[in-house]
Formats: structure tokens, sequence, C-alpha cells
């Protein structure tokens, strides 16, 4: 019974929940990106290209030829899939370029807390007793 209890006590800290928190938010901004690249960034950059669709382009490595990725893939071909390659290199620039802007921000907000007040000068009887208390200490 201990164990479920220590194991109860572990799930509930802070952090874990907190980590438990990113990745279920990291999930669902992945699926952002993803779509983002796939939707709207790659079909802008295809027709800039010329019509080019990332999603299709492919090496085929076996002996048959086929009319397009899917016949392939049913056919069990081997594909090197070198636009789905180039989908996921920008989806993984922009989650990269998206948590360096955060935790830019995030250090700008720390940075931006006053610096703690300097402590108040000492009194004259504080300066008084420890003039005192050096003397004491000497004789």
């Amino acid at each position: 019974m201990s164990f479920l209890r220590e194991f109860k006590e572990f799930a509930m800290r802070g952090n874990v929940v907190d980590l438990a928190v990113g990745v279920i938010i990291g999930g669902a901004f992945g699926k952002i990106v993803d779509s983002l690249v796939k939707d709207i960034v790659m079909p802008v950059v295809g027709r800039l290209l010329g019509g080019v669709d990332f999603r299709h382009l492919y090496v085929n490595l076996g002996d048959n030829t086929f009319e397009t990725m899917e016949a392939a893939e049913k056919a069990g071909a081997p594909l090197v899939k070198y636009g789905a390659f180039i989908n996921t290199t920008i989806d993984f620039i922009i989650v990269a370029l998206a948590i360096f802007v955060a935790i830019k921000v995030m250090n700008r907000l720390k940075r931006a807390e006053p610096p703690p007040a300097p402590p108040a000068p000492d009194s004259d009887e504080v300066k008084l007793l420890r003039e005192i208390r050096d003397a004491l200490k000497r004789s």
C-alpha cells in the first residue's frame, strides 16, 4: 500500500502536474504548427516554385514505376519521401523559433523585475553600539 501512496505523492507534486500540462499544450501546439506548415506555408511556397506539392515529392528506390506516391505506397515500393521531410523540417524550425521567442520573452520579464532595494543605512545608535563592541573586543 505504501507504493501507491508514494506514487500518489510523486504524481501530485507541482512539477509533475506542470510537466503534464506542458506536454498536453505542446502536443496541441505541434498540431497547430503542423497544420500551419502543411495547409498554409507549403502550398504558398509550392505555388511560388511553380505549383509543386511538397507532400508528393519522393524518390522511388524500386524497379517499378508508379503514377503517384500513393500507388507506390500501396505496392510497398521503397520510397524516399523527401517532400515529407522538408515539411517536418519546417515544422521543427517553426516550433524551435516559437520556443526561442517564448524563452526570450520570459527572460526579459525576469530582468524587468526591479532589483531589491539597498539596505537602509545603519542608525547612529547601531554605529555607536558597534564601536563599543569593537572597543570591548580590543581590551
